[in-house]
């Protein structure tokens, strides 16, 4: 974050996503501010959490305020600065406005986006032993619903045994609402879990995690309700060779849009690329979307250590759809597969 405020002649950063603030500072709660500068950071809070903050906070000075925008612009002034940097994805427009208005001009505000970007792509050790301790969560709760699973049972009542199941193995929640879709539903990418129940041939789509002392875990897996037949066998097959081929091209130094490329263009030339309309995956840690997008826009480079998703689907509308996901590492030699379930064709 120094390095940043140097290149771009900045006094400080101000910061306000709260992903951002725990991995700098290790405050779990839901609201402050974080005020980074060459040689100190502050952390502001509301008095809901002076003693938290007292309680987790590490190297950075807590400055209380009774409201966000007061507290800001005195420090802001203390500190005399005149050039600040700031989250633009994370800064209401409200509350910009405000800052500008209160602030009479003394200070210039520097939009960073792109310069964030990699803040947090890079996990270390801690980091991922929380994200495997989520993935096992969350992989014990698929392995027990999968007993569950069966015709004219509905998809909410799996979705919340999964949730229950989590939380009584020790995670903080579920990493996003847990999706179930079946039959004509599965061709819904982020279709949520409903009333309606499994029939016997149905695809079954579940797209689950947990989150574990603020890690996330991110997996899918397409299920066939009893016996599969040949055109659902072999649309599953696809999406399992892309899924295999993305992982495989995985390696430091390669554009990440590589990535993203190898798997589109097989489900191209299988005549399903119309059918895969979103990105080949994600990076995870404290937010359960962050860096790097794997996308066919994203020319940085994979570096070691990253963790991301991989994800590629196939959707036919009124007929259901496939997706497989797994979380990856970059290794210097290639990738690391973080998940662990099988991805070979089940059917139950």
């Amino acid at each position: 974050m120094r390095k940043i405020l140097e290149s771009h002649q900045l006094d400080a950063v101000l910061l306000l996503s709260l992903e951002n603030i725990r991995y700098l500072s290790g405050f779990t709660g839901s609201d402050a501010v974080f005020l980074l500068t060459q040689k100190e950071a502050f952390f502001l809070t509301d008095s809901r959490y002076w003693t938290q903050a007292e309680e987790e906070i590490r190297e950075a000075q807590i400055v209380r305020y009774l409201k966000k925008i007061d507290g800001l612009v005195s420090l802001l002034l203390d500190l005399k600065s005149t050039r600040v940097g700031f989250e633009s994805s994370s800064l209401p427009f409200s509350l910009y406005q405000t800052l500008l208005e209160k602030l009479e001009g003394r200070i210039e505000f520097v939009p960073l986006e792109k310069e964030l970007r990699n803040l947090r792509a890079f996990k270390d050790e801690t980091e991922l032993t929380l994200i495997r301790s989520a993935i096992g969560i969350a992989s014990e709760a698929f392995l027990h619903v999968l007993k569950l699973i069966k015709e004219g049972e509905e998809e909410r009542v799996l979705s919340l045994e999964m949730e229950f199941f989590m939380k009584r193995r020790g995670a903080e929640a579920t990493g996003f609402d847990i999706i179930v879709a079946s039959g004509a539903r599965s061709a819904l990418p982020h279709g949520r879990a409903s009333d309606k129940r499994i029939e016997k041939g149905d695809f079954v789509l579940i797209d689950f995690g947990s989150r574990f002392k603020g890690y996330h875990s991110d997996q899918t897996r397409t299920l066939f309700c009893h016996s599969s037949n040949s055109e659902q066998r072999k649309i599953y097959e696809i999406v399992k060779e892309a899924h295999d081929r993305a992982i495989a091209k995985i390696r430091p130094g390669i554009p990440i849009s590589e990535v993203d490329r190898v798997a589109r263009e097989f489900i191209q030339t299988q005549g399903y690329g119309a059918y895969f309309g979103h990105g080949t995956g994600h990076g995870i840690g404290l937010a359960v979307h962050e860096d790097p997008v794997v996308n066919g826009e994203n020319q940085d480079p994979l570096q070691e250590g990253m963790v991301f998703t991989i994800e590629p689907g196939i959707y036919l509308p009124g007929w259901g759809g496939v997706r497989i996901e797994d979380m990856v590492r970059v290794t210097p030699d290639g990738a690391e597969a973080l998940t662990y379930l099988s991805t070979e064709l089940q059917e139950i």
